[in-house]
């Protein structure tokens, strides 16, 4: 393994066990957690036009038994969404940064947006017909404003959606992330979700590996560097990351997990 670096663009690697470079690292004895968009699944335009390629379903089916389990999907989309897009799988989730949860024996935690949130949803709506291009994703306990499409438009989106979160008060936060500002609930994060993974079985005395390539990753990567394990991002870019690996694509990361579930 490289020493890590501040930037991710200096570091070029593999993930372990990866098929082409062999296997690094055993995964036997790792807890797995890997984000979705950007690192699952290709970025798409539009949040409704990504899509799930063919055999990754069988794939993480097959990971997860190998690691006994220890694998979960953390993630900023809702569990519907992940359920949708993994059908009949009903792995351990964490959904819109933890404020939805399902541990590994199916026992769910969900978030009440209340009636603030509604409302706040609906300002922002009615102030997007005034944005061509960017589009709105409605998470059930979160929303999100996303400008891919117009990014021309990035600071006015980000402008009007920081002013929704302070009218939201204190349980409400503001998230940045490519192309999108997400307005969620505060308090969790994905470093405190591996925590909360990791003090429970299948992975509890595991070391954690974490794949992901946002900024609401890096809560992600700095506890699992904390913990002995070894965080990957997804993608280069001149922003700096707590990551230790960094691998090109998602098709990367979808190639080590066909590799490394076998």
């Amino acid at each position: 393994m490289r020493p890590r670096t501040r930037y991710a663009e200096k570091t070029k690697t593999t993930l372990p066990g990866d098929a082409a470079a062999g296997p690094p690292l055993p995964i036997d004895g790792w807890a797995v957690f890997l984000d979705i968009d950007g690192t699952l699944l290709d970025i798409a335009d539009t949040p409704g036009a990504v899509t799930v390629p063919g055999g990754l379903r069988d794939d993480l089916a097959m990971l997860s038994r190998r690691v006994g389990g220890a694998l979960a999907l953390v993630t900023g989309r809702s569990i519907a969404f992940v359920d949708e897009a993994f059908p009949a799988h009903g792995l351990p989730v964490a959904g819109l940064h933890g404020a939805e949860w399902r541990d590994p024996t199916g026992r769910r935690l969900d978030c009440d947006p209340g009636p603030g949130l509604a409302a706040a949803r609906r300002r922002l709506g009615e102030k997007a017909a005034d944005w061509p291009g960017v589009v709105i994703e409605d998470k059930g306990a979160a929303f999100a404003a996303h400008f891919r499409l117009a990014p021309r438009l990035g600071e006015v989106v980000r402008s009007f959606m920081e002013s929704l979160a302070e009218g939201l008060g204190e349980g409400w936060t503001l998230q940045q992330g490519k192309s999108v500002v997400e307005i969620r609930p505060a308090g969790n994060d994905k470093g405190a979700v591996v925590e909360r993974f990791m003090a429970q079985p299948p992975f509890l005395g595991r070391r954690p590996l974490a794949v992901g390539d946002d900024l609401t990753d890096e809560a992600m990567f700095a506890v699992v560097n904390r913990l002995g394990g070894l965080s990957v991002r997804v993608g280069r870019s001149m922003q700096p990351t707590a990551a230790a690996m960094v691998v090109d694509s998602p098709a990367a990361v979808r190639e080590w997990i066909a590799g490394a579930g076998r």
